[in-house]
């Protein structure tokens, strides 16, 4: 027999309408609401949804909303969520006046989370994934990519991805897998850029996708990192292996890397808080999409990336939160939503397009979830009573979740 769940009182339905792609321009900030709404839910899918005036559908299950709103869970696209220790030291570090750059320079930073990672063995570190996992679940987040990138060696990386190759078999919401080996030059190839990316392309690669490791290929081009043109080389590589891109780029400087990115067809470029103009146009001639993680330049005291000139240039933005250890220790997607509002402009409901339909749509995740409409999949977002929509990012700080549903599981 059918499960049927029944969420009544609801004092607003608000979701991103159903698009078979992501919204950009002015229609990344449409929602369609209902109002004094129940919603119906069968076998963990949306079946439809009514007013409270009309009689209530029978159901197996109910869930008393008692006037808050219900939105689709998040969906987080960019996250290094698999990690073996925090970094707080290099915290205090940058209040003591130290750049990121110069942090990582004397081997902090990525180096030091791949030292760690290296002596961590493939069960801790999921343990504690794990753990960081059902924490973001219980904030809202229904979905989520995770990168590796501190393993910087072939066994780390392989280790790194088969943790979360484990986590997409454990995990309640669905996990896409990013292979970020090209994140920094490891120590014991300083002297040998060739060397180490050789051995991503004749080594890594083939046995990450020998194993079925990866669903995309990301590089960190950036003068700490990987240049433009060594980007294109391992993108090449990563092209026969069936990998598509997301790249992280412009974090810092604008060298070459949107352009690159655009060029492979990638599936989005993730960082731009420095980008130009041409840039802006090379991306609004794309399918490529902007992923922004407002949370890294809040933790950096860095620029913030311009949303309200790439939303206005057509481009669709997606919102992430770049949970990790050194520059965003943060998986909290109602802060990134509310420092997408407060420093970079967006309305509410653009962000609330990005952090959802949009972010879906970059994990080809939209046709299951992103939205609330009937045949998609019940991950969802129960609220407190809130006055509006633009309450929720205007009282940043606030724990804005009564509850979260994933299917047929309620997370409190």
């Amino acid at each position: 027999m059918p499960q049927t769940l029944l969420i009544h009182h609801i004092r607003r339905i608000l979701t991103p309408p159903p698009a078979h792609q992501p919204l950009s321009g002015k229609a990344q900030g449409s929602l369609h609401t209902h109002d004094d709404a129940w919603l119906l839910i069968e076998d963990g899918r949306i079946v439809g949804s009514g007013s409270m005036s009309e009689p209530l559908p029978r159901a197996e299950r109910r869930f008393d909303a008692e006037g808050g709103m219900v939105l689709p869970a998040f969906v987080d696209a960019h996250t290094h969520l698999v990690f073996a220790a925090s970094r707080e030291g290099e915290f205090v570090d940058r209040i003591r006046g130290l750049s990121y750059q110069e942090i990582a320079r004397r081997g902090g930073g990525i180096l030091n989370s791949a030292l760690r990672l290296r002596q961590t063995s493939e069960e801790a570190l999921f343990a504690q994934a794990m753990q960081r996992l059902e924490g973001l679940i219980r904030l809202g987040t229904g979905a989520i990519e995770i990168k590796s990138g501190y393993g910087l060696d072939t066994e780390s990386e392989l280790k790194m991805l088969r943790v979360i190759r484990r986590m997409k078999e454990a995990a309640p919401v669905p996990v896409r897998a990013t292979f970020l080996g090209a994140h920094a030059l490891p120590p014991e190839y300083r002297d040998d850029r060739e060397g180490y990316l050789a051995l991503i392309e004749r080594e890594m690669l083939p046995r990450i996708a020998d194993e079925g490791l990866a669903d995309y290929m990301d590089v960190f081009c950036e003068k700490v990192a990987f240049s433009a043109d060594e980007t294109d080389r391992l993108l090449e590589a990563a092209d026969r292996y069936g990998l598509r891109p997301r790249i992280h780029t412009n974090q810092f400087h604008s060298m070459g890397g949107i352009e690159v990115a655009v060029r492979h067809g990638a599936i989005s470029v993730d960082h731009l808080e420095v980008v130009n103009d041409e840039e802006i146009r090379t991306l609004a001639a794309s399918d490529t999409m902007a992923t922004l993680l407002p949370s890294a330049p809040f933790f950096l005291n860095d620029p913030y990336p311009p949303a309200r000139r790439l939303i206005e240039a057509g481009i669709p933005v997606v919102l992430a939160s770049d949970y990790n250890p050194g520059s965003s220790p943060s998986g909290n997607m109602w802060l990134v939503w509310s420092l997408a509002c407060i420093k970079m402009r967006m309305l509410p409901e653009e962000g609330l397009v990005a952090a959802t339909l949009n972010a879906a749509h970059s994990l080809g995740l939209a046709d299951h979830l992103g939205s609330i409409a009937p045949g998609k999949k019940a991950h969802l977002i129960v609220t407190r009573p809130a006055p509006s929509l633009a309450y929720l990012p205007y009282s940043f700080g606030e724990n804005h979740v009564r509850a979260v549903l994933i299917g047929n599981q309620w997370y409190f």
